[in-house]
């Protein structure tokens, strides 16, 4: 029996910074779908048949196209084949968008191609908007749609993105050669990478190719990277090409890999009906526009396509002021007071570090008054008054002591929440509800972004105190989430949708009115380092991990999904660190933006001219830090409470001149040799920092042996 001919035809096709889209429609049926491959691989790419024989001699689903727009309405018939309670992908909703035009539109550094779509049951038009950016080898995409008829309509499912076509350089189902990574996070252990073969997650097609198969994570509430990053990488070993996606958006999210015949797609966008209770009312002429997600495919393995995510990311992030420019190095006095800041004790860390390159020096949580004795010791934040006792004589005059000491003095403020102590407590017409009572969380209840009283009581509160009291640097924190929403008329999801709207507005509304002001993104450490809140801020905290031995391993996971110049790492110093304690810690540093803590002041002379040589080095390599690209050398899957062998992370320059190696070890037995290879070049190392662990030059790999475990340093390398 002959291969059935193939009912598909390329509508439009369009070559990026070595990638090329292709949009395709299926000529029966109308639907439009979308691929991406390296523009070097395209000559490969296979015709495939939408039908195949089967050895039961009938035809059953080979090449199957994923529509362009992934779409579930309310008023629609619900899946079928089994569908239901697994995936919304599989709806007629979305098979019933057929192609209408197609446009570009030129701005400034890059271009828009607007795919414009009709329903053909329902009054609606879709947008499907993919933005080029000059230099950026990945493409921004997002889906806008219109209610145009005469009746309401309502979302239960909208992607931002939806890849199909994977993979397109096998014949068949591609047995055996494709491997799905993902990135899984938990509070203090974030970014660990994990991979799942296709059949591991049980997507292989069955004997019939009957139904839609889906794979479905995400994460539900305000805390975007509890569970999962929202990034995704399909990898086909068999031809040497990854595809990867990211979503942008600070609330509950989801990606799905689904099987379709022989075919893979993914796809990705707000959390669904199903899987995060959200739906929206879409009045007639109403738009509604999904979150931001970030495409790309190449050939050069996982940690390229993290590298071109992070150049999306970078392209989209709002500019960082002035004092950002050369990653100036933290001070956070938490793990100092632990909770317990005054006036005093940041006078006698400023009078260390004064003539220091640290030029950040932040309070911390504690500094604000407590009203009465319910809840925790700190339990009183929401009111935002100045602890009489801690800091008598507020803080416009400590701020300018530090100003005139060369410091830029930072606060802490957890502004979304209100706890237990405080006398705003009891606004409850001002706090989120779900199913009409007002949602706690432990001892802590949240505003409502989405009342005008509560923006005006924060800008009130947190900008013009920032303002009057001559802070330059904020620290926003976030300690629980939501969970899956809070009341409005259409949905759970939708309220928390749009509450985080709010939120994200009152970022901007911040860096509006105070334009110099730097800004750290924080939520119990890690809970927020996805690319709209680490865009929307100069830096993030990497992690709640302020001690352990596991910090260089959550801060080399962190490199490949958070640009390094925006991750905040910590490095708590005591009194009692030993000299190779010292250079753990500060070394791990060198992994993003160098964060101090600890009681400094306590440090002995010989110790501090260990911190000192450390900032040293970093005022020397910032620049290696804020443009490069990284790679990462030895024994990733690990317990991380039980790290052995050895890890290290090259950096090499934006200009290939330079590089940048971070090591260090963990228990072993045996004595630790560790080998990290340099591209081709006369390399010559110009600057090493650790303890007695000196690192030598073998043609082009860096060796170092017998560094005892749990060491650490650095090492700067030029051509």
């Amino acid at each position: 029996m002959s291969t059935p001919v193939i009912a598909y035809q390329e509508k439009a096709s369009f070559t990026h910074e070595g990638l090329r889209l292709r949009y395709i429609q299926h000529e029966k049926s109308g639907i439009v779908g979308f691929d991406l491959v390296p523009a070097s691989k395209a000559a490969e790419v296979l015709p495939r048949p939408e039908a195949i024989v089967a050895n039961s001699g009938f035809n059953v689903t080979g090449w199957t196209l994923q529509p362009l727009v992934g779409l579930h309405l309310a008023e629609d018939l619900s899946s079928p084949l089994f569908s239901q309670g697994r995936t919304m992908q599989d709806s007629p909703s979305g098979q019933a968008f057929a192609w209408e035009s197609q446009f570009e539109q030129k701005n400034a550094g890059s271009r828009e191609i607007v795919t414009r779509l009709h329903h053909t049951k329902f009054s609606l038009e879709a947008d499907h908007i993919v933005r080029l950016i000059d230099g950026v080898a990945a493409i921004a995409c997002h889906t806008r749609i219109r209610n145009t008829g005469k009746t309401p309509l309502t979302l239960q499912m909208l992607t931002s993105f939806s890849l199909g076509a994977l993979t397109p350089f096998a014949d068949d189902d591609a047995p055996g050669r494709l491997i799905f990574h993902r990135f899984r996070s938990s509070w203090s252990q974030e970014g660990r990478l994990v991979r799942d073969t296709i059949e591991h997650l049980h997507l292989e097609p069955s004997w019939t190719r009957t139904g839609v198969l889906s794979e479905r994570f995400g994460q539900i509430g305000s805390m975007p990277v509890r569970g999962y990053f929202p990034t995704a990488i399909l990898e086909d070993t068999g031809a040497g090409v990854c595809w990867g996606a990211q979503i942008a958006w600070l609330g509950s999210w989801q990606m799905e890999l689904l099987r379709r015949g022989d075919t893979l797609a993914l796809a990705g966008g707000l959390a669904d009906f199903e899987f995060g209770h959200w739906q929206k009312k879409l009045a007639p002429g109403e738009e509604f526009e999904s979150p931001m997600a970030f495409l790309t495919t190449g050939t050069d393995g996982l940690d390229s396509i993290c590298d071109n995510l992070l150049g999306a990311q970078c392209s989209q992030a709002q500019p960082a002021p002035s004092s950002e420019k050369d990653l100036p190095i933290v001070f956070n006095e938490f793990c100092y007071t632990w909770g317990h800041p005054t006036e005093q004790k940041m006078l006698d860390v400023a009078a260390r570090l004064k003539g220091s390159p640290v030029k950040y020096l932040v309070i911390d949580a504690g500094w604000s008054k407590k009203f009465n004795t319910i809840g925790s010791d700190q339990a009183s934040n929401g009111d935002w008054e100045i602890h009489p006792e801690k800091f008598p004589q507020g803080f416009a005059k400590l701020n300018a002591t530090l100003r005139a000491n060369g410091q830029i003095p930072g606060i802490w403020f957890e502004f979304e929440v209100v706890t237990d102590g405080a006398k705003v407590f009891e606004k409850t017409e001002h706090l989120l509800k779900r199913h009409g009572h007002v949602i706690q969380a432990g001892f802590r209840r949240f505003w409502d972004f989405r009342d005008p009283w509560v923006v005006d009581f924060l800008s009130e509160r947190v900008i013009e105190f920032l303002r009057r009291e001559g802070f330059g640097y904020l620290k926003v924190d976030y300690n629980d989430t939501i969970g899956v929403g809070c009341d409005d008329p259409d949905s759970l999801g939708e309220g928390l949708r749009q509450h985080l709207m709010g939120v994200h507005r009152f970022f901007q509304k911040i860096q509006k009115e105070l334009p110099d002001l730097v800004i750290e993104n924080c939520s119990s450490g890690g809970h927020r380092l996805e690319p709209l809140m680490v865009g929307a801020t100069a830096m993030s905290s990497f992690s709640d991990a302020h001690e352990g031995p596991e910090i260089p391993w959550i801060g080399a996971n962190l490199q490949r999904l958070i640009p390094p110049e925006k991750s905040q790492i910590w490095a708590v110093l005591h009194a009692k660190d030993s000299a190779q304690r010292l250079y753990y810690t500060l070394s791990a540093g060198f992994l993003g933006r160098l964060c101090l803590s600890g009681n400094v002041a306590s440090l002995s002379p010989e110790q501090w001219a260990i911190v000192e040589e450390s900032m040293a080095l970093y005022r020397k390599v910032w620049p290696i830090i804020k443009d490069g690209s990284s790679r990462r050398f030895g024994q990733e899957e690990q317990n991380i409470q039980h790290l052995r062998g050895w890890q290290a992370v090259r950096r090499i320059s934006s200009d290939g001149r330079q590089a940048l190696i971070v090591w260090h070890t963990y228990a072993s037995s045996t004595n630790l040799v560790l080998d990290v290879p340099l591209p081709n070049g006369d390399w010559k190392i110009t600057s090493q920092l650790s303890n007695k662990n000196p690192a030598q030059l073998h043609a082009n790999t860096l060796h170092l042996e017998n560094a005892p475990p749990f060491s650490g340093g650095v090492i700067h390398l030029g051509l």
